[in-house]
């Protein structure tokens, strides 16, 4: 295969490693004439040798780093998501049959592909995944709080502002209870709980800044039950939202559509499908609660009669699905027209 003619070169599949890249490409007659593994730093040397072509690969980490080094060279590249190269694996699975189903799956000209970050981006969604880890340390700080607490016989009722005003007046008046060992455990899970208090603001106070400076997010954020975080979650995924071709497939890629299984003609829906990015959708679907909360303002939305209407027949916990994904759909056709919320009622009622 190494001295197989790479000058017809029409497509190549990359299986993204952290130190090594597996390399398959056909020609235009669907040949294959390259098999080839590469060091991670000969990435640009390797490919400056090849004809330009439609580079393929998953969306895993660094895609987006490979994309653009690729692109700047030239390249057409394609950002496929997972689940969409598995169907073209053939035998086994190893790296250069990845790299070859990759490849393949690249040449579908219907297959949906993921688009390419941009570095702004990237550092949003970086903000946002590190918000959400420290946000999850800081619940499991205090429910080990808690349990530590009820070993020891003492309950404290629910809400992390009744657990930190009663933790110390436990502590000195149970002292006969609780060991001093115990005692110096729990002092230091709070003063964790201190630190991750302090990170998680600057992180949202970072995250607030850019969204006072961002035009698509200050135009999400007219959107009733959409703020900072929401907005620049949104943007840090979509961009523009020229990815999808109208708001619907937004709501579906975010799994706030049911799942569909129909056969004969014959329609089968079940659960909301939970698919794409779970961050956006659980603040889609929390906002959705929120407005939920305040009736006496839904006439003053856009979807306000619609609203009432539905909630005359679904539960409240479809309800709020079902609010979510028009949220998303709002958002969507707000960030895709540049318009914001509502300031032209007859363009974005029936959305």
């Amino acid at each position: 295969m190494a001295n197989a003619d790479i000058s017809n070169l029409a497509v190549v599949g990359i299986d993204i490693g952290k130190e090594v890249f597996h390399l398959v490409g056909f020609d235009d007659g669907g040949k294959l004439v390259l098999r080839k593994k590469i060091k991670r730093l000969a990435l640009e040397q390797t490919f400056a040798k090849f004809p330009k072509c439609i580079i393929g690969m998953e969306a895993c980490l660094s895609a987006h780093f490979v994309s653009r080094s690729l692109r700047k060279m030239g390249f057409e590249t394609r950002i496929i998501s997972a689940k969409y190269t598995k169907p073209f694996n053939k035998g086994q699975k190893n790296d250069y049959n990845d790299a070859e189903a990759i490849a393949e799956a690249a040449l579908r000209p219907n297959l949906k592909t993921v688009r390419q970050k941009s570095q702004e981006q990237l550092d949003l969604q970086a903000l946002h995944r590190v918000r959400s880890r420290l946000v999850s340390r800081r619940t499991s700080t205090i429910n080990q709080i808690r349990a530590f607490l009820i070993e020891q016989g003492i309950t404290v009722r629910p809400g992390a502002g009744a657990l930190r005003k009663s933790l110390f007046p436990i502590l000195d008046n149970r002292s006969d209870e609780i060991s001093p060992r115990m005692s110096n455990i729990l002092v230091g899970l709070y003063e964790d709980w201190l630190w991750l208090d302090e990170r998680i603001e600057t992180t949202t106070k970072e995250i607030e800044d850019i969204s006072v400076k961002d035009k698509d997010c200050q135009r999400l954020m007219t959107i009733p039950g959409i703020g900072p975080i929401i907005s620049t979650s949104i943007v840090s995924a979509i961009g523009s939202g020229d990815a999808f071709d109208r708001g619907r497939d937004f709501g579906a890629w975010l799994g706030l559509v049911p799942r569909q299984y129909s056969t004969g003609g014959k329609p089968i829906l079940g659960k909301i499908s939970k698919t794409g990015n779970i961050h956006i959708r659980t603040f889609l679907v929390q906002a959705a609660h929120v407005l939920l909360m305040r009736p006496h303002n839904w006439h003053k939305f856009s979807f306000g009669t619609w609203l009432e209407n539905a909630s005359q027949h679904l539960h409240k916990n479809k309800l709020a699905v079902a609010l979510a994904n028009k949220l998303a759909r709002i958002a969507w056709s707000v960030l895709y027209h540049e318009h914001e919320f509502d300031k032209d009622k007859t363009r974005l009622t029936a959305i």
